[in-house]
């Protein structure tokens, strides 16, 4: 195990004395989805190239910033792009984001993606409620990073997701008469997209959808105590699904053409918690 406290002693200390305020939820933007950012009212923004530590990232739709905001009197930390594993970086540097919100005391996480359709029912443009996840290619990582879970982290865990605020997620869907899909996510490390046969196999296992993400910040989070749910955007079929290649391109622009829904959605749980 790395001692987290350590290993970013000084990014903590440059937060230390310049942050507005306490943060109450925050929310980690995914592939496409931060644009959000550009909807709330924002008091600081930091740039993650300015933040002593801070993995830079390199993929598109992840612009690498984390804002201070505010919306109807809630307190907002938002991270707008995340650090995967299939950049090159280690999982301390991936659950980065969660460690921060932690650290700023704040006691709910919405983490959000882009991810590929593996249920034949889903598809691009649907918003998909995570309700368990499956992370079995990423379990040596989360070993290495949390160890050997007492009784009380083990049973923190249990509450991924957290029931009370999926209830929250699920009613505010209601109000805005958005259909809110419910699923599986299923993790893969990447870099590519997944074979057909892969998908194929996920499928046949129970998953629902598939990305490079969130599962070990989920993880952390729910390790840490702090009440966490996770939304996918469905941004393209699974490999094999569709005739159509995969691109990087296509999941930036479905994003983008659901951005309403998902202003909408998300605004609406912020009134809610």
């Amino acid at each position: 195990m790395i001692d987290l406290n350590f290993k970013y002693k000084d990014l903590l200390n440059y937060f230390k004395e310049i942050i507005p305020f306490q943060p109450e939820l925050a929310i980690i933007l995914g592939s496409g989805l931060g644009e959000f950012a550009k909807s709330v009212n924002t008091k600081k923004t930091f740039s993650t190239s300015e933040i002593p530590g801070y993995p830079l990232s390199t993929i598109e739709g992840h612009a690498g910033k984390i804002h201070f905001s505010e919306y109807e009197g809630k307190k907002l930390l938002l991270f707008q792009g995340r650090i995967h594993l299939y950049e090159g970086y280690k999982i301390y540097e991936c659950i980065l984001p969660v460690f921060i919100a932690y650290k700023m005391r704040c006691k709910k996480i919405l983490i959000t993606n882009a991810a590929g359709s593996v249920n034949l029912n889903f598809h691009p443009g649907d918003l998909m409620l995570i309700n368990s996840f499956n992370g079995i290619n990423i379990k040596k990582e989360l070993t290495s990073l949390i160890g050997l879970a007492g009784v009380e982290e083990k049973n923190r865990m249990l509450n991924f997701p957290s029931l009370s605020f999926n209830k929250k997620i699920k009613a505010a869907a209601l109000e805005e008469k958005i259909k809110l899909k419910e699923g599986v996510y299923w993790y893969t490390k990447g870099p590519s997209y997944e074979t057909p046969a892969e998908i194929k196999m996920t499928r046949l296992c129970g998953g629902d959808a598939a990305g490079m993400s969130t599962v070990h910040e989920a993880v952390f989070s729910s390790y840490l105590g702090m009440e966490t749910s996770a939304i996918s955007c469905i941004t393209n079929y699974g490999t094999g699904i569709s005739k159509t290649k995969l691109s990087h391109a296509d999941v930036t622009e479905t994003a983008n053409l659901v951005k309403e829904k998902f202003e909408r959605l998300v605004k609406r749980i912020i009134n809610s918690i």
